[in-house]
């Protein structure tokens, strides 16, 4: 006897109905680029459907700051971070820089090593800042250089970082950092590139000058690369901005970083997306096992433009 296949007929009308929705679903941009990779595509699009259905107005961005939005490399030399850029001949002495750089060996390898988890890493973090703080505050840094010293660095945002900036301010979206770096410096390279808009809010470590404009302390509770949570959980209460928006697009360089949106309520949909900057090899396995999306050695903001502007694309139609 002969058999004859009909498919469509003997498939489940919910399976056909799925697999037509896959197939009449718009693509989504910047998913294809060689720089990206990620565990499970499909729950990567699935989430991106779902934020885009519900538009800006649900959405927030919570990133990190160095080495997420300011680039890693550049013409293969590493870019400074906020508290490089103190190093400075105008800020602290030659002595302070070479302390800072052997604490910087000793105390980075650890943080960004993956055979130790986060519980064994924080005492290394805590030491680390707190013995760097120590050695900034002994430099009496004075806070009307800090403009300047921003402005001879060769301090760098990721390519494209205009572009993703002015889309959040346009589309009156939150944008939260959360930065175990100096606030004031981050703050300053904001400025500079002229992207510092009213929807950004900053939660970094802050100096406390006295009447005279010298450094004398650093304000509040230390905030480190593994300690992020506890900042989320306490500031995001307090941003009336973020209430009633359940989606979140976070980015950060660290798996530290994945804790930023412990403190949205109520939340529906969080798409990570985690920038790979270098050991590529000895940490790709955990990052892909982390984030949603892992940027590899990607210096621009391509990829979080794509995705920003397909979910939000919702009130450009309208």
């Amino acid at each position: 006897m002969q058999i004859y296949h009909v498919p469509w007929i003997y498939t489940p009308v919910r399976t056909v109905l799925a697999i037509w929705h896959q197939l009449t679903k718009p693509e989504i941009p910047g998913l294809t680029k060689c720089s990206v990779v990620m565990r499970e595509r499909s729950r990567v699009e699935e989430t991106i459907h779902a934020m885009q259905r519900e538009g800006a107005g649900s959405l927030q961005v919570i990133s990190d700051f160095d080495m997420t939005l300011t680039r890693f490399a550049h013409n293969g030399k590493r870019v400074p971070t906020t508290h490089n850029i103190l190093d400075n001949r105008l800020l602290i002495s030659e002595e302070c820089t070479k302390k800072m750089r052997e604490l910087l060996n000793t105390y980075y390898p650890i943080e960004i090593d993956p055979r130790r988890t986060a519980e064994e890493k924080l005492p290394h973090m805590v030491e680390w800042w707190t013995k760097v703080h120590k050695l900034l505050i002994q430099q009496r840094i004075r806070k009307d250089m800090l403009a300047r010293a921003v402005k001879e660095s060769s301090a760098m945002l990721r390519g494209g970082y205009k572009v993703f900036f002015d889309r959040l301010a346009e589309q009156q979206v939150p944008l939260l950092i959360f930065s175990a770096g100096v606030g004031d410096v981050l703050e300053e390279v904001i400025r500079q590139n002229l992207v510092f808009h009213p929807n950004v809010h900053i939660i970094s470590n802050y100096m406390d000058f006295d009447q005279t404009g010298v450094l004398t302390a650093f304000k509040g509770q230390l905030i480190h690369t593994y300690n992020k949570r506890e900042g989320a959980l306490s500031h995001a209460a307090g941003l009336t901005e973020l209430q009633g928006r359940p989606n979140v697009l976070l980015l950060g360089d660290s798996l530290g970083d994945l804790t930023m949106a412990d403190g949205v309520s109520g939340h529906k949909n969080i798409l990570t997306i985690g920038f790979l900057n270098d050991q590529v090899e000895e940490r790709k396995d955990s990052y892909i096992n982390s984030f949603d999306i892992v940027l590899v050695t990607d210096e621009t903001m391509d990829v979080p433009n794509a995705i920003l502007r397909y979910i939000t694309s919702s009130r450009d139609n309208k």
